[in-house]
């Protein structure tokens, strides 16, 4: 059996410059910084992993404001109390102790209060507890209890305010019941589509939004059996905003998409055939990639573009150029009103998921490895060249390899590659992306 695990999901928010970001980034560490090996791919620092003793969180920036007015500051910060409360297990609302209590403090205070969700009260830049400590009382009025009080540049109060975080994470969160049913996200753009292919496959219009202006939910969990097989599916559809921005929206759907990506096995992004494939497929594509995920891209309406004998290669040419980063994921063409191609959508499902947890014998890996470096030379530089002495593969989703090398610096990117490759062209590994750790020992150190 799987025990399934679900990363709690902490929020930030609060006005501008009270250090929002500077508490992100203490508690990202070097994990935000973008993925070194994934061209083509930009990320804006809205999540991040974090790890405080022996528990395991995503932590979301609700959102940086560009006000011109307190109205334009009450508003936005109102749009990330409401990110948070769909979105969040823990909320921490940030004031500065410099800048004192403010009106749209109280004012966000009271949505968030009224949200029945664990809420801490950060109160950032106390970067001396003697000398600032009795302004954090003031922040008492705000009626959601006990402030915080924290320096995040200096990174004092942190460890006395993530042992109060961890304390409200949901029960269970982080080891939930036994469940090997395969867990499928489908995620996209607004509109692209995914609640209708999930009322296609489960034969009703569950998963309607209403249009009423500021209705959200979170994302559903849906039971699916297919072919006498069970699956969870699990939906990011559902955000109807009035006044929300482009800028916000976006925003909103990342996380949402985070959330999703995180719990599923295969994440299928959709992309809407009417428009094309574009760099906010590319943006959402990525978090699955990050994640190390299987993925298929369902490229949906396909039922409404006019084709010829080439339209299909032509898109699919597309579809690899602007996911360049992830030239294993499987494309398929499907129309979610239709029907069309879901029994193969189903195909697909299962065979990602079975090479997202393959395993390969440590000794057709070394033949593998042996053959390719017969057939292309390992690089060397300043008369040095790079050895490579064993291969063996350490874990699945996703498949996980340790290549062991005399010098790490000889190891580019590149050659990594052409080992991924050689091992592709031996499995297949459709679908799953491939990691690969590469780990230094002399040569006196080869038993």
């Amino acid at each position: 059996m799987d025990v399934r695990k679900r990363k709690p999901t902490v929020a930030v928010v609060g006005r501008p410059n009270v250090g929002k970001s500077t508490l992100f980034n203490a508690l990202a560490g070097e994990k935000i910084s973008i993925v070194k090996d994934t061209p083509g791919i930009t990320r804006d620092r809205i999540y991040a992993d974090v790890t405080w003793l022996d528990h395991n969180f995503t932590l979301i920036d609700t959102g940086g404001i560009e006000p011109d007015s307190s109205d334009v500051i009450l508003k936005q910060m109102r749009e990330q109390a409401q990110i948070a409360i769909d979105t969040a297990d823990v909320i921490l609302f940030m004031v500065d102790v410099r800048q004192g209590l403010v009106d749209s403090d109280s004012k966000v205070c009271d949505i968030l209060r009224r949200s029945h969700k664990p809420v801490l009260l950060v109160v950032n830049k106390v970067d001396d507890f003697n000398k600032f400590m009795a302004d954090t009382y003031e922040f008492y009025n705000l009626g959601i209890g006990e402030p915080y009080p924290v320096s995040a540049a200096n990174m004092l109060g942190i460890g006395d305010l993530l042992d109060e975080v961890v304390k409200h994470f949901p029960e269970g969160s982080e080891a939930e019941e036994d469940d090997d049913r395969i867990r499928v996200a489908v995620v996209g753009k607004p509109n692209v589509g995914k609640s209708s292919l999930i009322n296609k496959i489960i034969g009703s219009d569950r998963l309607i939004v209403s249009d009423i202006a500021g209705t959200t939910r979170d994302a559903v969990d849906t039971d699916v059996k297919y072919n006498g097989k069970e699956y969870v599916f699990i939906d990011t559809a559902g955000v109807r905003r009035k006044s929300r921005i482009h800028e916000d929206l976006e925003h909103y759907m990342i996380i949402r998409t985070v959330t999703a990506v995180e719990r599923a096995d295969v994440v299928i992004v959709m992309i809407d055939a009417t428009e094309g494939v574009t760099e906010q497929d590319a943006k959402i594509a990525g978090i699955a990639h990050d994640n190390g995920k299987a993925v298929i891209v369902a490229v949906n309406k396909w039922d409404a573009v006019e084709k010829d004998d080439k339209t299909i290669y032509k898109f699919t040419e597309d579809v690899k150029k602007v996911l360049s980063f992830m030239p294993y994921a499987q494309i398929l063409f499907i129309s979610a009103v239709t029907g069309q191609r879901i029994n193969k959508l189903f195909e697909n499902i299962d065979l990602v998921y079975a090479n997202h947890n393959m395993r390969v014998g440590t000794g057709v890996l070394n033949e593998i490895m042996a053959r390719a470096v017969s057939m292309q030379q390992p690089p060397t530089d300043k008369g040095k060249r790079l050895k490579l002495f064993y291969i063996t593969q350490t874990g699945v989703k996703p498949p996980t390899f340790v290549i062991f090398v005399n010098d790490i610096e000889l190891m580019h990117f590149s050659y990594t590659r052409y080992i991924e490759n050689q091992i592709r062209d031996t499995f297949g590994f459709a679908g799953t992306p491939l990691k690969f750790i590469i780990r230094e020992r002399k040569d006196d150190d080869k038993k």
